[in-house]
């Protein structure tokens, strides 16, 4: 053989070598890449092929799938059982517009897909397995009574058992109802585009994904830091405490609601049970930014990847503050903001005896016989604060709803503690104030316990009426008689 022959070969048998390379990466990986792109219709095609599975809500499924009829290449849509109160939980999974909340992160198990569905068989084969199930923590007499009780206010609620950190009910209004977004019709599109021009996000899940000001509620973490760091022996200790008190290096003073209210040099308890800015703002400087924020890290703040399993907003105590702004954030003022799902978790900690027991919200994950394929515990807990501190903030709770701030929070044959907190909103607080309540009850004959969180971001009361007690605790009685009847 010539050598303009033999080098001829050589390069076509690496013209076909590279071609053999190249078809079996398109194969195996770009094949792959391709399959998964949202952007594949054929994805969704195969998604919409069969039922989903369904999200479990006491033991019944609060979602379902239906047959799409017509012209459609997509055979099934997903459906929604009382969608406008569950949409909290479930979020929404769409044809055309993707999916949010539980619905995206189990998509691979509702849609049959997710491989610890499969047999040995069904992998060789590559056959696609029966969706599973995901079963939710969700007590439906809690969900529907927060659901009722927030009415057509803006704002969001969130109950947690403080014992297992089960989340027991969570709803954000105004809410939206996922059916009408779940296929991909005109309808559907016209209710896309209303969701997405309302100035109010509906589809925002504010109990998780929205953290404002926490105002007065946050004096229960500058509580904590206080005992904790032994600046005070008790809740009944009387503390230093002029007022009004003057921020430091400033002309500006930090003054109370009621001008009348008992706030100088109060103890913790009374301090609590009056609300009084000057004792919590002068205790957040004598303590400093970093005990205070060491406490709040402690309760969850700053943890930029909270999962219940869903992901929550950060909850921020700010750093590089002032003294003066330190003394604001001890009111949860300043730069300090939270999520209703944290404040919570700062209530259920305190019923917990000082533990912050995990949240979540999904128990189990089944596959299509119903077989356990992911559980979630329900006591992965951590010490916060003592035992002995957690009693005293529980009794100075108690003191602020049997004659505080909080007493619309009172339920016969019950033990209630809670913290009102009214928080400023806008430049000199030139908009509605947020109400915030936030408490833990224990029913007197069973022990049997719950904790929760009010937002009211906005209702059709005038501004003077706008309170945390007035406007919250309601809310949170409903939520919380509930949980104990049930």
């Amino acid at each position: 053989m010539n050598k303009t022959i033999r080098r001829a070969s050589v390069f076509t048998l690496l013209l076909i070598l590279a071609l053999l390379v190249r078809a079996t990466w398109v194969q195996f990986y770009d094949g792959q890449a391709l399959a998964d792109n949202d952007k594949n219709r054929r994805k969704t095609i195969a998604q919409y092929a069969y039922p989903l599975g369904d999200i479990i809500v006491g033991g019944k499924a609060v979602t379902g799938s239906a047959r799409t009829g017509g012209s459609s290449d997509l055979a099934y849509k997903r459906t929604y059982e009382d969608g406008s109160l569950y949409a909290a939980v479930t979020g929404y999974t769409s044809q055309v517009y993707g999916a949010t909340q539980l619905e995206s992160i189990y998509q691979g198990v509702l849609d049959g897909t997710d491989v610890r569905l499969k047999n040995p068989l069904d992998t060789l084969t590559n056959k696609r397995a029966d969706p599973g199930d995901v079963v939710t923590t969700i007590d439906p007499a809690v969900q529907k009574a927060a659901y009722k009780a927030l009415g057509d206010k803006k704002g969001a609620a969130v109950a947690i058992d403080p014992d297992t950190g089960k989340i027991l009910g969570m709803v954000s209004t105004p809410s939206y109802d996922p059916s009408k977004i779940s296929g991909s019709g005109a309808s559907d599109a016209k209710a896309w585009k209303a969701l997405a021009d309302d100035e109010d996000s509906p589809t925002t899940n504010r109990a998780l994904k929205q953290a404002l000001p926490p105002g007065s509620t946050f004096k229960l973490v500058v509580a904590a830091a206080a005992l904790e760091d032994g600046l005070y022996g008790s809740v009944d200790e009387k503390t230093d405490s002029p007022n009004p008190y003057l921020l430091p290096g400033t002309s500006t003073y930090l003054k109370n609601e009621s001008a009348s209210a008992p706030c100088e040099d109060a103890t913790i308890r009374t301090a609590l049970q009056y609300s009084c800015n000057n004792v919590f703002g002068k205790l957040a400087v004598t303590l400093g930014q970093d005990k205070v924020r060491a406490m709040a890290e402690k309760f969850g703040f700053d943890d930029a990847k909270l999962d219940v399993p869903v992901r929550a907003a950060e909850s921020v105590y700010p750093s590089g503050m002032d003294k003066a702004q330190t003394g604001l954030s001890g009111i949860g003022q300043f730069d300090v903001t939270a999520t209703p799902l944290q404040i919570a978790m700062v209530s259920a900690t305190i019923a917990n005896g000082g533990k912050l027991a995990s949240p979540h919200m999904v128990s189990q994950v089944t596959d299509a016989d119903g077989d356990a394929i992911t559980s979630y515990p329900d006591s992965d807990d951590s010490r916060v604060v003592s035992e002995s501190t957690a009693s005293q903030l529980r009794s100075a709770m108690e003191t602020v709803v049997s004659k505080g701030t909080g007493t619309n929070a009172q339920i016969p044959g019950a033990t209630v503690g809670g913290k009102t907190g009214t928080a400023q909103h806008g430049e000199n607080n030139s908009q509605t104030p947020y109400a915030w309540f936030t408490s833990y009850a224990k029913d007197d004959s069973t022990g049997k316990k719950v904790a929760v969180a009010v937002l009211v971001e906005q209702s059709d009361a005038a501004r003077s009426e706008v309170s945390g007690n007035g406007l919250a605790a309601p809310i949170a009685k409903a939520m919380m008689a509930a949980a104990l009847a049930g």
